[in-house]
């Protein structure tokens, strides 16, 4: 494990969140999924991580995958102006990952990493593993999930199966219930599964 910015803070399991969902192709492949539907679901995200934040949570933990996790940065970066005690750990899957990330995407990580509090890289190198050991770090170093999904047979679902086996709670948004935007209604948990 590797620390690249940051390496003094020490996380507070009991205060620290992480997040697991699929990238952007995956939940519009989602039949039924449209652009609405998707600015739905990351209005979901955001109210998870803004709930959270209210509850007193001040960790949160992004693995920088595109779609959910970078969503999810960048919501911790916008909601630290009116909770400066939230603090955004970045964990790379391995040094080099920035390297899958092209134009917009790129940007985007840039701009995410340069506003984390800490970067901890989990694996120096590329390996088969290397994602599953950054979902378990996360994991390992969380009291909540929050889980944006639609496919258990994944990497979202090998990591909700993981925090389900490790008894933390887990908030999960699931894609399928906003395929029909006019059927979502204005409930605000509408969608929401809570798991303790």
């Amino acid at each position: 494990m590797l620390k690249t910015k940051g390496g003094t803070m020490e996380i507070i399991k009991e205060k620290a969140v992480c997040f697991t969902g699929h990238r952007p192709e995956k939940i519009m492949s989602v039949a039924g999924i449209d652009e609405p539907a998707v600015e739905m679901i990351k209005s979901m995200l955001y109210y998870q991580i803004y709930s959270a934040a209210e509850e007193g949570y001040e960790f949160f933990i992004s693995g920088l995958a595109r779609g959910v996790d970078m969503w999810a940065a960048e919501y911790v970066i916008d909601l630290k102006k009116k909770y400066p005690n939230m603090k955004l750990i970045c964990a790379k899957p391995f040094e080099k990952h920035q390297s899958s990330f092209h134009g917009k995407d790129l940007w985007e990580l840039m701009n995410v990493l340069k506003h984390a509090d800490e970067v901890v890289t989990v694996s120096g190198e590329y390996s088969r593993n290397c994602y599953r050991l950054r979902n378990y770090y996360m994991v390992d170093n969380s009291s909540r999930l929050i889980a944006v999904v639609e496919n258990f047979r994944s990497g979202t679902g090998q990591t909700i199966n993981y925090a389900r086996k490790k008894g933390i709670d887990i908030k999960m948004i699931n894609i399928r219930d906003y395929a029909l935007t006019e059927n979502c209604g204005n409930n605000k948990n509408s969608g929401i599964i809570h798991f303790t």
